[in-house]
């Protein structure tokens, strides 16, 4: 039997991720144009075509607002699960700060989709190093599993000294962390979803997988966000030029690119891998 791999989406709008926070005010949030809805209807369209269950790592910002959209992720198959409140790093949070943001957060997509929330993904993947009381927390707090470690160098995220493959953050607790695939072209790592996957030719990834499944015997855990498959989203004028490429690069292309990863690889939601994988580990 083929290898089940982790399929994720990481709900989030066009104004909320990290390559726009120094230039969009989150006070401004709820005046600005909202398209998180109808592309995460069309992710689903997406799945439901394909034939694919998937998890969708939410924030309770955009849940508190959808809740129509979380019922539909619920009723279709897909795990929900939680992207903290409202896409703020880890890294730049207290302890303290991080529990309420966690806490807030569970409570509005639990009230939204009517089911348990036991999976969380820090936005920007901002669990590292500088925070080694996140994951005590998160055990603390109930949670299964968290997928928020990038075990690479990059200049907005990662923890290049972390495992590559599920482990138990804490030592008294059963919650795993589930780092997201990483890729490597020509020395240089590259976590394969998201960005790397919309920007650079398919094989990679395609090839990144594969060689997960095949010498490695793992899943792998690819993401990706509803907004990458919006080509006429709004454009940030005063963004950094580096940031508009990264963010603006051949979105067009996004959704049919999807549509063939779905027919190359077998796919699954987070919380069946987590469950395979903390067998793995016992």
């Amino acid at each position: 039997m083929p290898i089940t791999n982790a399929l994720s989406v990481d709900v989030e709008d066009w104004f909320q991720v990290g390559a726009f926070e120094k230039v969009i005010d989150r006070a401004d949030w709820d005046s600005l144009e909202p398209r998180v809805d109808r592309n995460t209807h069309a992710v689903l369209d997406l799945f439901d075509a394909a034939g694919v269950k998937a998890t969708f790592f939410t924030l309770g910002w955009v849940a508190k607002r959808n809740p129509a959209l979380i019922r539909r992720i619920v009723k279709e198959g897909h795990e929900i699960a939680s992207h903290g409140w409202d896409h703020r790093r880890v890294f730049t949070l207290t302890p303290d700060q991080f529990r309420a943001d966690i806490d807030v957060a569970r409570q509005a997509i639990e009230d939204a989709a009517g089911v348990a929330v036991t999976g969380y993904r820090a936005p920007s993947f901002s669990i590292d190093a500088r925070t080694p009381w996140a994951h005590q927390i998160l055990a603390e707090e109930g949670y299964r599993y968290s997928s928020s470690v990038a075990p690479i160098k990059h200049d907005h995220y990662g923890w290049p000294e972390a495992p590559r493959f599920a482990f138990r953050p804490v030592t008294d607790a059963a919650m795993i962390e589930l780092p997201v695939t990483i890729a490597d072209l020509a020395g240089r790592k590259f976590a394969t979803g998201g960005g790397f996957f919309r920007l650079f030719p398919q094989v990679l990834t395609h090839a990144a997988i594969g060689k997960v499944n095949n010498r490695d015997g793992r899943p792998a855990i690819f993401y990706f966000h509803p907004w990458e498959i919006d080509p006429d989203q709004p454009r940030v004028a005063n963004a950094p030029i580096r940031s508009k490429l990264r963010h603006y690069s051949r979105l067009s292309a996004m959704k049919a690119k999807l549509a063939r990863l779905m027919t190359e690889h077998h796919w699954g939601r987070v919380d069946a891998i987590v469950l395979a994988e903390s067998r793995r580990l016992t």
